[in-house]
């Protein structure tokens, strides 16, 4: 049994993948939905800046890793290290700068990035996330190439494990 995450900042090729996978026939989670994520509002205290922050619903993303079987779920959220622990893989999805801010401007699927300001700060969290994010991946994977070989990539680290 396998356990994999796919992470990575908006616009690297999650959902994408996700649906590209479930379309071969795995078990392939999108934990960026309503479902399994919400935006909570954060307080001011502790050098915090006060807003809102995406986070996983714990309880039921816990509950789709308690069941048997292999698992393919994407996802990134302020408190996922909380559940990182059981995943047997972290793929780190990563894109170089123009290419994520393309993908912004003329994504369909998700209005992140849409809004005044989004995409800058999407943008900004590749010098502060994106490291942390790489530090806690088994391996990464650019999903600037054609989608047929990235989920081919994705398929080969799930049945032989990072290099």
């Amino acid at each position: 049994m396998s356990r994999v995450l796919l992470t990575g900042l908006s616009a690297t090729g999650k959902s994408t993948l996700v649906e590209a996978l479930a379309a071969r026939g795995h078990r392939a989670v999108d934990l960026d939905t309503d479902e399994y994520s919400a935006w909570v509002d954060i307080a001011g205290d502790d050098g915090v800046q006060p807003g809102r922050d995406w986070v996983w619903r714990e309880e039921r993303v816990n509950a789709l890793l308690d069941v048997h079987g292999d698992l393919i779920a994407a996802g990134c959220a302020a408190n996922m290290t909380t559940l990182v622990p059981r995943f047997d893989h972290v793929v780190l999805l990563t894109v170089p700068r123009d290419v994520m801010a393309l993908r912004l401007a003329e994504r369909t699927t998700n209005d992140y990035g849409k809004r005044p300001g989004e995409a800058e700060r999407a943008l900004g969290l590749i010098e502060t996330i994106e490291p942390l994010l790489r530090r806690i991946a088994t391996v990464e994977v650019d999903t600037a190439a054609a989608l047929a070989e990235v989920v081919a990539e994705i398929e080969l680290q799930i049945r032989h494990g990072p290099s």
